[in-house]
């Protein structure tokens, strides 16, 4: 089978097309079904094997904009397999030469029945469609829908069932939306909630009214990565569904509606001394074949710097120089993805930004800002990176990387407290010999007590480095199996190795869940529906707002009559987790005093999706000490269970000896105190830190650090948990991109102060104490 599009010019569109059982769409089919037949007949392959074709819809010419109609069809044949690829060829050499706009030519089928065809568009056979990979369309007993939207008025479009039942099994759904001439579609995704194989259960969406591959704006399956508004260039849009025979989870839920064709801003000139541009209807998903052109121009004696705060643009071409879309600065084309630091400056009072996008797979594009600068000071009060980013020049050598390219720690007098690495950076003495390559050189790992060709253990015996992930424990601790890449079974379980349901314990560093089941009986990829985040990394001080959904496990803990008291994390539809000196400080272990507000992202301000639910009981850990924080943790029954969804979502619980080493990146979230004796935010933050080396942490804290404890910040200050953040998550985000919950906010000195990190309740210490309780 081939999907298709023709314009036809010589018709005019009438409302009568947009009825299948009307005399007039009737009439127009019967013409292009013998039309295509005739267009076949002239290629003995497609002759021999053409069985019939079939209008699926007709829609306004030329994008919906002009005269004309557009026709959408299924062209069916029946051929062996040998000969498909021939086919194939046959079909391909029916298709316009792409970027020209020819027209075909008058094919007669009729003296008083001729069609004029122009832009002939065919998709390759469903043998090579992502659409159809799992045969629904002819499998046994299969879903098979269509529906019909008019989009001049605002509506809800959803999978059947949603919000209250699953989505349908072993189903091919699809939903053709058309907006009025001169308008496009607008689809706003609020909820996408499916299965993350993306082989068998997806949601694809097309320019078109019918799926041809070559007009897919976008594809999606799992969980909605981040707020989706997707936009097509003409009138017309398909959603099309495919799921598998298994059980499904609940589905999507969107918002159509129509906006005018020529209601995008899309560049024009822009003068002064800054600006913004972005792409159109930023951060909603840009149109397909778009371009656009911005001229800047600032006063004389200036040039001018462009820095991409965001840049996302979809990259079919797999970052060739080509960019199937993209931007081009200073005649040099941007696509993919990119971070805040790409900055392009111009030593010129003129710069020309152009965006273009092709015809198909759609993304959220970019924001920029530009600002004129005098040539001999581009950062007033501020250091100068090489890469021409500003930053405040008090991050100048205090060993972080705020340029982006290492430039403000270059040339550097290291301080008290610093060690120099061997490429001449300056780094705080605390990173040495914690086992992170912090210098980016190797140099603060140097010297650290063993000798070239031995491991350091642990325990800091040191061993040859042959003797490392062979099944044997020649440290003593165990720390010479626990960071191999493959699953050995070793001899002797220890702390550090991960043990299978069987009893085997095996020396793979993190085994659960991350996709590869390295357990004989698969025990380590056993209850992994947790830790997805919806989107694509106590209020917390130097953090940044969260998007809605972002942290669907994240909890606040309300004290009636007084609001958000602490945070908590979803552990499963019943099971919440927080610190035992939230409920036990101030006579606060009365369960009817608590509420619990889960799906919550600004305080004061419930949705659909918040939940509200009262507690059954609560569980302090028996050896919580209220002096020393030591064993902070509690956890909470909630009184009647909550249904899970993309808003409400568990985190991953880590195994006992899951690791999370000093210098990886860790995310903390609450609605606690922006800064050090501040108020509470009323928009949930997150902010990212740094997980820190145990025995350093020790050193700053004054020895007040226990095993049960975990600590994470940035010493430099400034970003940490505060007041109100008690209680909630310290996550960290795997490779496989799950993310567990390291820590329980607990304490810290102060909020953000200088090599102050904060401290959190060790989960993996009190891991089976929570399988105890709650049976997770």
């Amino acid at each position: 089978m081939y999907m298709g599009s023709m314009d036809i010019t010589d018709q005019q569109f009438l409302p009568a097309y947009d009825d299948p059982s009307s005399q007039e769409y009737k009439h127009l089919a019967g013409l292009v079904n013998r039309q295509l037949k005739l267009m076949y007949s002239k290629n003995s392959v497609l002759s021999k094997y053409f069985l019939e074709s079939t209008v699926q819809a007709f829609s306004e010419g030329d994008g919906g904009t002009g005269d004309g109609v557009m026709v959408y069809y299924q062209s069916e044949f029946d051929v062996p397999e040998a000969r498909v690829s021939s086919l194939d060829e046959a079909m391909g050499s029916l298709e316009e030469p792409e970027g020209e706009k020819v027209v075909r030519g008058r094919l007669l089928l009729k003296p008083t029945n001729k069609l004029k065809v122009n832009h002939l568009h065919l998709t390759q056979s469903y043998s090579n469609i992502h659409l159809l990979r799992v045969d629904v369309d002819y499998a046994p007993g299969s879903d098979q829908k269509s529906f019909r939207f008019h989009v001049q008025k605002e509506g809800v479009l959803q999978s059947p069932g949603f919000p209250n039942s699953s989505y349908p099994p072993s189903s091919f759904l699809r939903w053709q939306l058309r907006a009025a001439r001169g308008f496009r579609v607008r689809l706003a995704f609020h909820t996408i909630n499916m299965k993350k194989d993306c082989q068998k259960d997806f949601i694809k969406l097309y320019d078109s009214l019918v799926p041809i591959e070559h007009l897919v704006l976008a594809e999606k399956c799992g969980y909605l990565q981040k707020p989706m508004v997707v936009h097509s260039s003409g009138n017309v849009m398909l959603v099309t569904m495919v799921t598998s025979p298994e059980r499904n989870v609940r589905s999507f839920t969107a918002t159509y509606s129509q906006i005018p064709l020529s209601n995008t801003t899309c560049g024009g000139q822009l003068t002064g001394l800054t600006g913004v541009l972005t792409s159109p209807y930023f951060p909603g998903f840009y149109p397909p074949q778009t371009t656009c052109v911005w001229n800047i121009q600032v006063p004389e004696g200036h040039f001018i710097k462009v820095q991409f705060t965001e840049f996302s643009l979809a990259d079919t071409a797999g970052g060739h120089a080509t960019c199937s879309d993209y931007v081009e600065v200073n005649d040099q084309r941007l696509c993919g993805t990119r971070d805040s630091s790409t900055v392009f400056t111009a030593r010129s009072t003129k710069m020309a930004i152009r965006f273009h996008s092709d015809s198909s797979h759609v993304d959220s594009g970019f924001s920029a800002k530009y600002e004129a600068f005098v040539p001999d000071n581009p950062c007033p009060g501020s250091f100068h990176c090489n890469n021409n980013l500003c930053v405040n020049s008090s991050l100048r050598c205090d060993g972080w990387n705020d340029c982006g390219d290492h430039s403000e720690e270059n040339d550097c007098e290291c301080q008290d407290g610093q060690m120099r690495c061997g490429n001449g950076r300056c780094k705080p003495k605390f990173w040495m010999c914690d086992g992170v390559d912090n210098c980016g050189d190797g140099s603060d790992e140097e010297n650290c007590q063993c000798a070239a060709g031995q491991f350091r253990c642990q325990n800091d015996r040191c061993i040859p480095d042959n003797q490392t992930c062979d099944g044997l424990d020649h440290c003593s601790d165990g720390s010479d199996e626990a960071k191999c890449e493959k699953s050995v079974a070793v001899q002797q379980c220890t702390a550090l190795t991960y043990q299978c349901s069987s009893g085997v314990c095996i020396s793979k560093m993190n085994p659960e869940c991350d996709g590869e089941s390295d357990c004989e009986d698969a025990s380590d990829e056993a209850n992994c529906e947790c830790g997805t985040q919806p989107y694509t990394s106590s209020a917390i001080v130097g953090g940044q707002m969260s998007q809605k959904g972002e942290w669907p496990w994240q909890v606040s803990l309300h004290v009636r009559g007084k609001g958000h008291v602490c945070g908590a994390s979803v552990l499963n539809g019943s099971w919440l987790l927080t610190a035992a000196h939230c409920v036990l400080d101030d006579d606060k272990t009365k369960v009817d005093l608590w509420e619990a507000l889960l799906g919550l992202h600004i305080q004061n301000q419930e949705n659909e999706w918040t939940v509200r639910r009262n507690l059954k009981r609560i569980i302090s850990h028996p050896d919580y000490n209220p002096l020393t924080y030591d064993h902070d943790m509690a956890l909470m029954e909630l009184e009647e269970p909550v249904s899970l969804n993309q808003n409400i979502w568990p985190i991953c619980l880590p195994s006992p000896s899951h690791q999370f080493p000093a210098g990886e990146s860790a995310w903390i979230t609450g609605w606690g105190a922006t800064r050090e004796g501040g108020f509470g935010a009323v928009i949930l933050q997150k902010a990212e830190v740094r997980v820190v080396n145990q025995s350093v942490c020790s050193s700053l804290m004054e020895g007040k650090i226990t095993d049960s404890m975990l600590c994470a910040g940035v010493l430099k200050g400034g970003v940490d948990a505060c007041q109100g953040d008690s209680g909630g998550p310290m996550s960290i985000i795997s490779a496989s991109g799950r993310v567990f919950q390291a820590g329980v906010v607990s304490w810290g000195e102060g909020c953000a102060r200088k090599n102050k990190p904060g401290v959190y309740a060790r989960v993996t210490q009190h891991r089976s104490w929570i399988r105890e309780q709650t049976g997770l």
